[in-house]
């Protein structure tokens, strides 16, 4: 087999312009991609609101006000557990710096890194630090605040465009094949909002159910504010991999710092490990996996390309763009061992004897001379 280097260069260059372009672009692209998943679930709302006679601009606007007040609503409880969370801060910062200090003392004494080493002074010392760097911290939190509730508005506007002009883009998408592929761009476009719509519909009963069960958990524990730790242990599980383990630190390190008893915090650890083991074998793969049909491998490199691209929202939005790439790629005779690459269904195609040489013969077609 002989490689085409120019068709190499090509390819190669194209994915190195797609990632400048996310990267540059993410203020506007991330508020993108959040809408056109939205916009995916809202459709069908928006649909039987104007099959009951309410025209679409009005349709779409109730829709998106009840989107936005249920999402007021809970930015609103979870603010109001975080300030009362936050007077008891300073109690949290006092013991953290006291473990530390007895920490550091005790390894002094021992090994002897520093003479005359004192609790007091060091103590001290810690304590200025922290109001030195009080004032970056505040300054980085009304950053960050005022960063998300631009993406958040941004996010509702293109939910809204795409819902008021879902038909005029359907129409300018299908408008780029030819008459023979009309019927196929249109059956992918079907194909990518249901994807689409059923990733997010799993997502959200899966934080449903992930957030009551947490709570109720946490609450038999005694932990204060069970619903507020054991929601934002659901809400950060849309982070694949690592967004069940952040969750359930947060509540540890809690448990830790207003309990006497070391129990409490091992019941929380052993509450979480157990939910984690339901969510991952059983919940995910049947509410959400089933949706995606993304293999592990694939699953991996989008949360490791989102993280580095877009951060946090690239860990979220690139495991159903794998999903929806796979779509787009079945559509397409060239395409298609992409396809087969990212599918879950792997191991049961390269079964088929003849479909496995095709696939073969395409990709050796992609490095062939011209």
């Amino acid at each position: 087999m002989r490689l085409s280097f120019q068709n190499l260069f090509f390819v190669l260059a194209f994915i190195f312009g797609l990632f400048a372009v996310l990267v540059v672009a993410k203020t506007v692209l991330i508020p993108l991609s959040l809408a056109l998943l939205l916009s995916f679930i809202l459709y069908p709302i928006v649909k039987r609101l104007e099959k009951w006679g309410l025209n679409k601009l009005f349709s779409a606007f109730i829709t998106l006000l009840v989107l936005f007040a249920l999402i007021g609503g809970s930015i609103t409880l979870f603010s109001t557990e975080i300030m009362s969370l936050s007077n008891k801060f300073q109690d949290f910062t006092g013991k953290i710096m006291n473990t530390l200090t007895e920490a550091v003392v005790f390894v002094n004494r021992n090994i002897n890194f520093v003479d005359g080493l004192q609790r007091e002074e060091l103590l001290e010392e810690g304590k200025e630090y922290l109001k030195e760097s009080s004032g970056t911290l505040i300054q980085n939190t009304f950053s960050g605040t005022a960063s998300f509730f631009t993406g958040l508005i941004s996010t509702i506007i293109f939910t809204f465009l795409f819902l008021i002009y879902r038909e005029g883009l359907t129409k300018a998408i299908v408008a780029f094949g030819d008459d023979k592929n009309k019927v196929k761009i249109f059956r992918m476009l079907k194909n990518i909002q249901s994807v689409g719509k059923q990733y997010l519909s799993g997502m959200f009963l899966l934080i449903l159910i992930l957030g009551c069960a947490n709570s109720l958990g946490l609450l038999i524990i005694g932990i204060d504010s069970p619903f507020f730790f054991g929601f934002l242990a659901a809400v950060l599980s849309i982070i694949p991999f690592v967004g069940t383990t952040i969750g359930a630190i947060i509540p540890v390190l809690y448990a830790f710092m207003t309990s006497d008893s070391l129990w409490i915090p091992i019941a929380v650890i052993i509450l979480f490990w157990a939910i984690q083991i339901i969510e991952s074998n059983f919940l995910n793969p049947k509410i959400v996996g089933s949706s995606l049909n993304v293999n592990a491998l694939a699953a991996i490199l989008s949360l490791l390309i989102g993280a580095s691209v877009w951060g946090v929202a690239g860990m979220v939005l690139f495991l159903p763009f794998a999903a929806i790439l796979k779509v787009v790629c079945e559509e397409f005779d060239d395409l298609q061992p992409i396809a087969m690459l990212i599918s879950d269904d792997i191991s049961s195609n390269t079964s088929k004897k003849s479909d496995s040489f095709k696939w073969i013969e395409t990709i050796k077609g992609w490095f062939k001379k011209n």
